[in-house]
């Protein structure tokens, strides 16, 4: 018989024998959670069933990140973007292709302009991100992204400025002189084009690592999913930064950029499902709630966007000049639907983490599986959560 005390609003309180658990475990209750199989002398033994899960009085485990939206996850899909922008423009200007490098180029310095801006606005105080660059620290992802989005930023800037160089040697003529605007007229290019390398070397670094950022918390839907979470960034990336060319570069030059927009739908959508399915319960957090709906409409746009730009990639169109104008609008709509895929599943992403944050079965029952499997000399999956909560 179980002797338990009774609070002022008839709440339970543990007796001489039970003990609160730990915040976030599972309450101690008269169905013996956690108690040894009972045994009857000379009989077979009893086995008392599992109770269902509950928390502590139902408080979380872990605190929900205050992160704001749509700065965060705006932030996590432009810099996927402006990574591979940044290959797409370096690898169009080696091969020949100016107008689709000039797209690259100018899509990679913009987007990283808007994603600083989002970052800092979600910092709240300016300075927070100038402070930031203050020291490099290889065991946070968080300061080695900074020193990997400023030289970017920077590179991708110079390479920017150089695709624009009709429009700003003669602003700097006209405000500088003629004698600085001939320096800059002789430095830009050179500048430019080395500001392009220097970003497409950075590029993929830019594209993964806020997937290590996220991952790298106590978060169970990130953190469980770090082994696939930057391919799936990468890919999604470089479905973007495609989507971008098929929208704004020439047809005849956007080969290249079709192609990658293909790969990366493609890879986006088989890493995803290995990723959404390989972490038993805490994949349930990607396909429930607002997370299941974005991710859903993520994998729609993502395949309508593929199909557009294999469509567009036919060598079946005529020649003539309607045909071509209905591979153009073919080619957009694809790029577009690239870029809402993209960013979907950078939303879809960051949902699913809030809400395996406020759930704390989230957190609880993984652990629990890996103490099982200890116990029963199996090697626990560790992928599914972090050890301890904070």
């Amino acid at each position: 018989m179980s002797h338990q005390q009774t609070g002022r609003a008839g709440e339970q309180l543990p007796g001489p024998t039970e003990r609160p658990s730990e915040q976030g475990a599972p309450r101690a209750t008269s169905k013996g959670v956690g108690d040894r199989p009972r045994r009857r002398r000379g009989a077979e033994s009893v086995v008392v069933p599992d109770a269902e899960f509950e928390s502590y009085y139902g408080r979380q485990v872990i605190h929900t990140p205050v992160w704001e939206v749509p700065q965060v996850p705006g932030y996590l899909y432009l810099g996927g973007m402006s990574g591979a922008a940044s290959v797409m423009g370096a690898l169009a200007d080696a091969t020949g292709r100016p107008a689709l490098a000039k797209v690259g180029r100018l899509a990679a310095s913009g987007g990283s302009i808007v994603s600083v801006v989002l970052l800092i606005d979600d910092l709240g105080v300016p300075t927070r991100f100038l402070n930031m660059l203050r020291v490099v620290k290889w065991t946070s992802p968080l300061s080695v992204g900074s020193w990997i989005l400023m030289p970017f930023s920077t590179g991708a800037g110079l390479a920017a400025v150089h695709e624009l160089s009709g429009v700003v040697l003669p602003l700097v003529r006209r405000v500088a002189g003629a004698r600085l605007g001939h320096l800059a007229e002789a430095v830009l290019p050179v500048a430019g084009r080395v500001g392009g390398v220097g970003s497409a070397v950075f590029g993929p670094p830019l594209a993964t690592y806020t997937a290590v950022l996220i991952a790298d918390t106590a978060v169970p839907a990130w953190h469980s999913v770090y082994p696939e979470l930057p391919f799936v960034f990468a890919a999604s990336g470089a479905a973007s930064a495609g989507g971008i060319g098929m929208i704004a570069a020439p047809v005849e030059e956007a080969g290249p950029a079709r192609r990658m927009g293909v790969a990366g739908a493609v890879a986006e959508l088989a890493l995803s499902h290995r990723m959404e399915h390989r972490i038993g319960v805490i994949g349930e957090a990607y396909r429930a709630g607002r997370a299941g709906v974005l991710l859903r409409l993520s994998r729609i746009a993502m395949a309508g966007g593929a199909a557009g730009a294999l469509a567009a990639d036919l060598p079946v169109w005529p020649r003539t000049a309607k045909a071509q104008r209905a591979r153009r609008v073919v080619s957009a709509v694809g790029g577009a639907l690239l870029n809402a895929g993209a960013a979907l599943t950078r939303f879809g992403v960051y949902e699913a983490g809030m809400i395996s944050a406020r759930d704390p079965k989230y957190t609880v029952v993984p652990q629990r599986e890996r103490l099982d499997a200890r116990r029963e000399g199996r090697e626990p999956d560790r992928h599914l959560a972090p050890e301890t909560a904070p």
